[in-house]
């Protein structure tokens, strides 16, 4: 496969990757399908979890990537962008795609092993799960003591998982966008008029 393909071929794929990890990190304020806890949400009373607020999805894995992803996705295409200049630049570009990549999979990582904010049985908000004494990941029994929002771990869970997938997916395809750029900016795109 020509670097030129290949670049169309990772942008393309690069698109939905950021699409996902921004609903994700949108999903993530609305515990419960509620609004409620995005709501009443205070420094002195947190009912979000700081990871939500870091943005990781919207930000790394979402806009730091797309960027990229637009002109990556250029290079690929006969025209302006698909020359040597154009395919150093994508490596510049993709950089910035991993940057954003490991930014998203840090925040989404620490989401998962610090656990969600909740209220337990006896109404106290907090994050019962931080303290590590038990790993919750590994033991859905604990689950339940998470009272309010309704199924919190579930729901930050998946999104969260969601995200890790993604940013590796992102990281994967940006790294390889580098190597494959070195290539385009050594050898040219090899793009024919009917690409």
């Amino acid at each position: 496969m020509c670097t030129g393909k290949c670049s169309k071929f990772i942008g393309i794929t690069l698109y939905p990757l950021a699409l996902l990890s921004i609903i994700c990190n949108i999903l993530l304020f609305f515990p419960g399908w509620s609004v409620e806890f995005a709501e009443k949400d205070t420094e002195e009373n947190p009912r979000l979890t700081t990871e939500v607020k870091y943005m990781g999805g919207v930000l790394g894995g979402g806009i730091m990537v797309l960027i990229p992803a637009i002109h990556i996705h250029l290079t690929g295409k006969q025209g302006c962008c698909a020359n040597r200049c154009g395919m150093f630049l994508s490596i510049i570009f993709a950089a910035i795609g991993v940057a954003g990549g490991l930014y998203s999979l840090g925040v989404a990582a620490a989401g998962m092993a610090k656990g969600p904010v909740c209220s337990t049985a006896n109404g106290i908000w907090g994050r019962p799960f931080e303290n590590g004494t038990a790993n919750y990941l590994q033991n859905p029994d604990t689950w339940n003591i998470c009272t309010q929002p309704e199924n919190v771990v579930e729901f930050n869970v998946g999104l969260f998982s969601t995200l890790l997938i993604a940013s590796c997916v992102e990281l994967l395809l940006c790294g390889f966008q580098m190597v494959n750029g070195l290539f385009g900016c050594l050898c040219g795109t090899c793009n024919s008029k009917s690409v």
